[in-house]
């Protein structure tokens, strides 16, 4: 029994012999991979750099076709003005399709009316939070932006922009963290919110919407910023995104 023990411990020191360098050079090659691939960085932050880097390309992507879409609108306007001048029917389709361009938000807007501002809560020269406070208290919120624009909304507003985005009746308010989703562009706070329309109905709007209330708390208990101002003349914008729905629900009576 003793030989036996002692075949069998050798025939595995023996097997383990030659594994050894199978293993050491299994290794190597995966250190070296590693090595060439990470070319002496982070392999991980490399990933993140290349997020950032898609998501600005994409941003780039999307500016040049919003720019060749504009120019084939202008050149589809030229042609049909061209044919509205030789054709009865073209001219009276194309003037029943304007006369529907300022409730469609297709047509820039100027006149009395507000600005409205939301930002996040300063940071602090120690970075510390308010007391109590959680990293979500002291950023502007998608609700809170929503909460805004329905107010101004219900208020009667001739035109709607945040940033420099027309709102149409299909224009969703998106956000993801504290960066602000709106027809494929993204942007930062603070979000400015243009209206035009009675200053003082905005204002009243305001104060009586209980989703406002909310976010005006959270500005009172976290230092998030919040302005109204009068502006004797705003601007919004042509809107000049995709007019199709993507989505519809029926909703019965």
């Amino acid at each position: 029994m003793l030989v036996v023990r002692s075949l069998t411990r050798q025939r595995g020191r023996s097997a383990w012999a030659a594994l050894v360098p199978v293993v050491a050079l299994a290794a190597g090659l995966l250190f070296a991979t590693s090595s060439q691939t990470a070319q002496g960085g982070d392999l991980r932050a490399g990933e993140t750099t290349e997020l950032s880097v898609l998501i600005a390309q994409r941003e780039q992507v999307l500016a040049q076709q919003q720019q060749q879409l504009a120019a084939l609108r202008a050149r589809a306007q030229q042609l049909t003005d061209q044919a509205a001048t030789r054709n009865g029917d073209v001219a009276a389709a194309q003037a029943d399709g304007d006369s529907g361009l300022l409730s469609a938000g297709l047509v820039a807007l100027r006149g009395p009316g507000v600005e409205i501002t939301l930002d996040d809560a300063p940071r602090r020269p120690d970075r510390a939070l308010p007391a109590g406070a959680r990293p979500d208290d002291v950023v502007i919120h998608q609700s809170d932006v929503q909460a805004v624009v329905n107010a101004v909304w219900a208020a009667g507003a001739d035109g709607v922009a945040i940033m420099d985005q027309r709102l149409i009746a299909t224009s969703a308010v998106r956000c993801v963290g504290n960066v602000l989703l709106l027809q494929g562009r993204t942007y930062s706070p603070p979000f400015v919110v243009t209206a035009i329309g009675d200053a003082a109905a905005i204002r009243a709007h305001l104060a009586a919407s209980p989703q406002v209330a909310v976010f005006e708390q959270a500005v009172e208990d976290y230092g998030l910023g919040f302005a109204v101002r009068e502006r004797p003349a705003v601007s919004v914008p042509a809107y000049d995104g995709p007019l199709g729905l993507q989505h519809a629900t029926a909703v019965g009576e």
